[in-house]
Order: structure tokens, then sequence, then C-alpha cells
């Protein structure tokens, strides 16, 4: 049996994490419910990967601390530097890792925790 792990994200503000996501990674739409009007949930798609946005009021942004997303990109020291721009916050500068990575730390909007990724 297929199985896909899809990661949701649930904001007090969808439209500012939608911003986020697509302007800094480019993120393309997939799916949005309701079709019309405020948006309950959307489904981006990232390369071959989807992961899921959702509209709760009741959430509070903060440190979650439990949930981490590494997102591999092309160039990691091309798309620091958009991060601030969008309403994130970098939290570390690009850094070359022993494991053949190069890593960026990062929270978006609303203190989720971001890693930036790029194979050596």
């Amino acid at each position: 049996m297929p199985a896909t792990v899809r990661p949701i994200i649930v904001s007090n503000n969808l439209g500012r994490l939608l911003t986020f996501y697509t302007g800094l990674l480019g993120a393309e739409e997939v799916m949005r419910y309701p079709e019309d009007g405020d948006a309950f949930y959307v489904g981006l798609r990232l390369g071959d990967s989807e992961f899921g946005l959702s509209s709760d009021s009741a959430v509070s942004p903060g440190d979650p601390g439990r949930m981490l997303l590494s997102i591999e990109v092309p160039d990691v020291d091309a798309v620091l530097p958009q991060v601030e721009r969008l309403g994130g916050t970098a939290t570390s500068g690009a850094n070359d890792m022993p494991w053949g990575q190069r890593v960026a730390h990062l929270t978006d909007p609303d203190g989720n925790v971001v890693n930036l990724t790029q194979q050596l």
C-alpha cells in the first residue's frame, strides 16, 4: 500500500505563510479549499514534494521546536537574503556540514523552524 507523508502547518494567518513559502521557494499552489473566499487549506508543491497550510484562528505562533521543515534548494546562499524581506528570520548564516550539505537555519513568520539545505 503506498503511503504519503504531507506536513501541514497550521497558522492564524494563512495568507502570510502562503506569501512566505511561495515568495521564498517558488512553491506552487496546487489546491485550495474552499476555492472562493478565505482559504481554510492551501496545498503547495515544491519539486516532487507537497505540504499544506491550514487556517485556525486559535493557533498562537511561537517557538514550537517539535517540527522542523528541511527544504532542499539549489543555492542556499541565493535564497537566504529573501527570508527577512518575506517576514521570516534567518537564525544562522549558511554553513558547510561534514555530511555534504550546506545548511542555513531560519524561522518562518509564525516561528516554525526551517532548514534550507543544499547538496554539495
